[in-house]
């Protein structure tokens, strides 16, 4: 009986490792992106802004890593997103840029 919770501890686990962002919106992500992260990200690397994620050097390089980024950024910014929109953040980032598994 005790194995049970310990075994369905491991499956959430891994479907959690397996899909990083699940329950992420990548729609709502991207207006949320667009609404409170493209300015300051286009006067730090001009263009479009999306050089932040597409440099040779770029500083994120996992789910995690994206994950404490966004929530970094949101205190920074004062964005003020919930959980959620951080993980719609997430989700769309990516999908559109970083591709994690």
């Amino acid at each position: 009986m005790r194995l049970l919770p310990l075994t369905l501890l491991f499956i959430t686990a891994a479907a959690v490792h397996a899909q990083p962002f699940a329950g992420g919106d990548v729609q709502k992500g991207k207006a949320l992106h667009d609404a409170k992260c493209t300015a300051c990200h286009i006067s730090l690397f001009g263009g479009d802004g999306s050089g932040i994620y597409t440099r040779a050097d770029r500083k994120v390089k996992s789910a995690s890593a994206l994950a404490s980024r966004i929530s970094a950024c949101n205190a920074n910014t004062g964005a003020g997103w919930f959980p959620e929109d951080e993980r719609h953040v997430g989700a769309y980032l990516n999908q559109t840029f970083y591709h994690f598994k």
